[in-house]
């Protein structure tokens, strides 16, 4: 036999090698549904996708059909698992999760996973399990707790939603204090977390929180009798995400537009969070691997809310273009409230909103 011959032989003999003892085959951790990672509990995706349908459930709470995409986000879940996903409290707000989740316990029915504000989230972190996903380095550090109890999925702006026929343009949130037009925050804001940053979104002056200049605003608009409901206002204060959704459906059969005014950009991200006495903690993992996977990001995408790994997946070019050009227009930089702001502002509106405004309509 040649040299070359020899060669071939022993090159091939040694591939033959490779092949049959591959990295791959490297013993896997004990199956551990409460881990802190894949690799450390399941070793694949595989393991924690048998694990978690064997659990057979995901239990969650306060995800409305129509918030964010999650009717669609669920039934593919659901779909694409085998996996029941029994939704608990729809319209809960994040503290009604929370003292949902504390008042069930370690029970069946408690919920396996919270979509909750990040004020909610930090104030609550001991509750959580700490779980980092597989995308985890994609996530901006300042949207994810560093032990991995909480960690941001989808986020947005908040905007004016308005009905062109009836309303012009509104170029600042003074602007619908114009006569005729009816406007409505999403809620309480004193309990809705998206209500209470609409009046914060009017509040900014230069970049610069003031909530006395927000609850002043509704307050002028409640004596004028301007304040109304959702389903029969000309404008609401939303997300972009729901407002935009309601301009995709065609609002009350107008063309419903969506603007973020200029110099009053305010953003948010809704977190997610492991319940520590989840009961079925595969399926949690296996839900949170999901929401932050390409996947579910488009799917967030598709919705109109702001995935929080989109700038990892533009560069990457898995992001979906298409759904990303549907997006309202963000004038300069938003602004994101600090958890002492917060803090701030709602001391502010427990004291001085009940008496200057009420309740709307």
């Amino acid at each position: 036999m040649t040299k070359r011959a020899c060669a071939v032989v022993a090159m091939l003999a040694s591939v033959t090698a490779a092949c049959s003892h591959p990295a791959a085959d490297k013993p896997l951790p004990p199956l551990n549904p409460r881990a802190t990672s894949l690799g450390s509990g399941f070793g694949t995706m595989d393991r924690l996708v048998e694990a978690a349908r064997h659990e057979g459930v995901l239990n969650v709470v306060g995800l409305p059909r129509t918030w964010a995409g999650y009717g669609e986000i669920i039934d593919r879940f659901s779909g694409k698992y085998g996996i029941k996903v029994v939704s608990t409290a729809p319209e809960a707000s994040s503290k009604q999760e929370i003292d949902l989740a504390a008042a069930r316990g370690n029970g069946k029915d408690a919920p396996d996973v919270l979509d909750l504000s990040m004020d909610v989230a930090v104030a609550n972190a001991k509750r959580f399990a700490p779980y980092k996903v597989s995308t985890w380095s994609d996530i901006p550090d300042d949207l994810k707790d560093a032990t991995g109890r909480w960690f941001g999925a989808y986020g947005g702006c908040m905007s004016i939603g308005y009905d062109p026929r009836k309303v012009p343009t509104p170029a600042s949130y003074a602007a619908l204090a114009r006569p005729g037009t009816v406007v409505a925050l999403a809620g309480d804001p004193l309990r809705v977390a998206s209500a209470f940053s609409g009046v914060m979104a009017a509040s900014l002056s230069g970049g610069e929180p003031d909530a006395a200049k927000g609850v002043d605003l509704f307050a002028r608009l409640k004596k004028g009798g301007m304040l109304g409901q959702p389903e029969q206002a000309t404008a609401v204060v939303d997300w972009d995400y729901m407002n935009a959704a309601r301009a995709a459906r065609g609002k009350g059969g107008a063309a419903w537009r969506v603007t973020i005014p200029a110099g009053t950009a305010l953003a948010s991200y809704y977190v997610q969070a492991i319940n520590a006495q989840a009961p079925h903690p595969a399926a949690a993992r296996l839900w949170t691997e999901f929401l932050l996977s390409d996947e579910g990001q488009n799917l967030y995408l598709k919705a109109f809310a702001r995935p929080a790994r989109m700038e990892a997946m533009e560069m990457r070019g898995s992001l979906d273009g298409d759904a990303a050009e549907k997006l309202p227009q963000v004038p300069g930089t938003p602004v994101i409230l600090t958890i002492p702001q917060q803090d701030q502002a709602k001391a502010y509106l427990k004291t001085h909103w009940a008496q200057a405004v009420g309740q709307p309509g």
